[in-house]
């Protein structure tokens, strides 16, 4: 039954990945003024309406070799990153709520095999739309380098509701702690007021205005200061690592974090529990 959870989970991941990728294409068209795309999917070289075989996520890349089939023209590797990318977010996001991340206590039974199943599916269900806007976000931000206001208030706004809805899960079955309130706090102020602080010392140099925002948002899912400093080490040492090449090639390349924010999300949040247990 779990094996076929997370196979469900990878399939709806990459289905969302491929349409949040079609998506971020389309508003930087209607934004860009030039001409927008129809309701169906087009190479955006020869404007080739693309048939339903085409649009299999990764099976379809991989059997055009990533290119268009009427024109030959490179499609990129845009697509099958974020049909990946979001095909192996999924079930790491489904395999964090089922071992409970974030919901103490970590020596006991996992609340989510506790709390009622309406109010479980509920929060399964607002985390992975949480994901799937942080998706788009890495997505668009890896293309063009920017963070849409509107996708970040949407961010902000359900990271409150699922750690509303995260925070009525762990009352029904423990007391109330102080530790509601403080441990989410905190884990703002490491994340996304360390991405705060560069941004107002380098002025926008070392980090875009989004990225704090971003940042907070995170850290009000993860909700946990210790996990939101894992995510803030893991998401640098990403980006260190996979962005070191171009950095060398241009000294002043701009490193786009929001990509790098997400991945790190995505790990603490499916291994929160293993994190927390070597602390």
């Amino acid at each position: 039954m779990q094996i076929a959870f997370f196979i469900l989970m990878f399939v709806l991941g990459a289905c969302f990945g491929s349409f949040l990728c079609c998506q971020a294409r389309r508003l930087r068209l209607k934004e860009t003024k030039k001409k927008p795309l129809g309701r169906r999917s087009v190479c955006l070289h020869c404007h080739y309406q693309l048939k339903w075989y085409d649009n299999i996520p990764l099976i379809s890349w991989l059997m055009l070799k990533g290119r268009c089939r009427k024109c030959h023209h490179k499609i990129g590797l845009a697509e099958f990153l974020s049909e990946l990318g979001l095909g192996i977010a999924f079930p790491l996001i489904g395999y964090g709520f089922v071992t409970s991340v974030a919901l103490p206590p970590l020596d006991q039974t996992p609340l989510s095999l506790q709390i009622p199943y309406p109010l479980a599916w509920v929060l399964l269900i607002i985390t992975l739309a949480f994901t799937l806007i942080l998706g788009f976000l890495a997505i668009y931000d890896g293309l063009y380098g920017e963070l849409p206001t509107l996708a970040l208030t949407l961010s902000l706004i359900s990271a409150i509701t699922v750690l509303v809805f995260k925070e009525c899960a762990i009352l029904t079955v423990t007391p109330f702690s102080f530790a509601l309130i403080y441990q989410p706090l905190l884990s703002i102020l490491v994340l996304g007021g360390v991405y705060l602080v560069l941004y107002l010392v380098s002025k926008g140099h070392w980090v875009g205005d989004g990225d704090w925002l971003l940042g907070t948002a995170i850290a009000i899912v993860l909700g946990d200061p210790w996990l939101a400093l894992i995510a803030l080490f893991l998401s640098n040492t990403i980006a260190c690592l996979i962005m070191y090449p171009a950095t060398r090639l241009k000294k002043n390349h701009q490193i786009h974090f929001g990509p790098f924010l997400v991945i790190a999300f995505v790990i603490v949040y499916g291994f929160a529990k293993f994190f927390l247990s070597v602390l």
